[in-house]
């Protein structure tokens, strides 16, 4: 079958869709969730390479970086509940289109406040397809193969992420910053044409959309991200003080209106839900451990251990490339074992691998970095999809896009923590800065681990709530 026989829009079924209809779906899916992780990456491997081409100074350019990751951020849990609304399919198509357009406008950006305004957009669109994929798998994939999906979605988010700036680095090798965003055009065309042909219809809910409460949310995690990132950026507490000040007041304003509604937009009644409240901080935790790890150990390399660019690149491969051989694994145990097991698994061996990075010799060799990066992803690795299912698994089939839209929120929220306790690191330990934030990883990362066995004695995910 031929993406081009597809019907226009697969037809909702009860339990998932037909193998070949199914098979198109995932690779829409990842090509478009792998090119909105990616871009939360590759811009800060370009960002020293824009600010010189387009005469803007450093601290001005860092809005390359924040635009898109407000813009997303603020806006997952809107969207999330614009898809249970109109649907998740349009929500995403719709988010496709967007980022492809702004792809194309960043490439073609002459000066750094169009680049930033490009962002913001495409920030928009990443954010309507990460605040929704989740969901759509959940419609993709029969139950019984549920884990395996979420395992692959998983695989593709942690691989993106990571060789985010490795493909940075070669692209700019080869070719100048815009075309960083210029490969993303012709991806989001194919993503966007299997996408409209095999995307399922969703059932819509009844309940209206209250902008209002949109608004408070948008000020409530818009800058409580710009009070995290302005940390990271040793910004004084002058400036993060009034911002975090600002998100608990819009948060206050957010929880007072959405009271009582039927669907929240940011999902409380779903953190009543013992398995989906221990499930999201274990993701929190986790991502913190991820971005205290990814952060720092490319300081580490090159200026302690005096490493090239190059071969930072390759000391942090082996993480990657064991989460994706687990990913695949991990999803497959999913749907036999329980998700409080596996991921406590998962994350006391991600605990022990940050441990053994902090504990490295003083002059370590590559096998010694390798071997303990390679422990790392395969914790990461082995609790990402159990964890995917059991949070998607303990909301009702209704309410699927507020899970999804706390899983993308927990992940951004959990890596922006993760870099600005870096920051907060190498304040605090100066040269032994990297080594700090290690071990810090690996408190995050016990703590994911005791949430995780703690959902033993919570409720069991059902797959047939209504």
């Amino acid at each position: 079958m031929t993406a081009a026989a597809l019907p226009t829009g697969a037809p909702l079924h009860a339990d998932g869709l037909p193998d070949n209809a199914r098979r198109w779906a995932v690779i829409a899916i990842a090509i478009s969730v792998g090119m909105a992780t990616l871009d939360t990456a590759i811009a800060n491997t370009a960002l020293p390479t824009i600010a010189v081409d387009l005469h803007a100074s450093p601290a001005a350019s860092v809005w390359v970086v924040n635009a898109y990751q407000l813009a997303m951020v603020a806006t997952l849990l809107p969207f999330a509940a614009l898809g249970e609304i109109l649907g998740y399919r349009r929500v995403y198509i719709s988010g496709l289109v967007l980022f492809t357009l702004a792809s194309l406008a960043c490439a073609l950006s002459s000066s750094l406040p169009t680049l930033a305004g490009a962002r913001v957009l495409q920030g928009l669109g990443a954010s309507a397809i990460m605040s929704v994929n989740t969901a759509l798998l959940r419609f993709v994939y029969p139950s019984r193969l549920l884990g395996r999906g979420l395992g692959f979605n998983s695989l593709i988010v942690a691989v993106a992420f990571a060789v985010g700036p490795t493909v940075a680095s070669v692209i700019l090798s080869i070719s100048t910053w815009p075309a960083l965003f210029a490969v993303n055009v012709p991806l989001g065309l194919v993503a966007f044409a299997l996408a409209y042909k095999a995307l399922p219809e969703t059932a819509r809910a009844t309940h209206g959309f209250d902008i209002w409460v949109a608004l408070f949310n948008v000020g409530a995690f818009g800058m409580l991200i710009l009070a995290l990132g302005e940390a990271a950026h040793s910004a004084g507490f002058a400036r993060v003080l009034p911002e975090l000040a600002a998100a608990l007041i819009f948060g206050a304003l957010l929880l007072r209106r959405q009271a009582g509604h039927p669907a929240p937009m940011l999902p409380i009644d779903l953190f009543r839900r013992p398995m989906f409240a221990l499930s999201t901080l274990t993701a929190i935790c986790s991502f913190a451990a991820q971005g205290l790890a990814f952060v720092s150990l490319p300081f580490y390399f090159e200026t302690v251990l005096g490493r090239s660019q190059v071969e930072t690149g390759f000391l942090m491969t082996p993480w990657p490339v064991v989460v994706a051989m687990m990913g695949p694994i991990a999803g497959r145990l999913s749907d036999r074992y329980s998700a409080g097991v596996l991921g406590g698994i998962g994350m006391a061996t991600l605990c022990l691998g940050m441990a053994l990075l902090a504990l490295l010799p003083v002059h370590p060799s590559v096998f010694d970095i390798g071997w303990r990066m390679a422990v790392c992803g395969a914790g990461f690795g082995f609790f990402q999809a159990p964890n995917l299912k059991a949070i998607m698994g303990s909301a009702p089939a209704s309410r699927s896009g507020g899970a999804s839209g706390i899983v993308a929120t927990a992940r951004l929220l959990g890596q922006t923590t993760g870099a600005a306790l870096v920051a907060l690191c190498f304040t605090i330990a100066s040269h032994h800065g990297a080594t700090l934030a290690l071990a810090l990883g690996a408190v995050f990362a016990g703590g994911a681990s005791i949430a995780s066995f703690s959902r033993l004695f919570a409720d069991r995910p059902s797959f047939s709530t209504p």
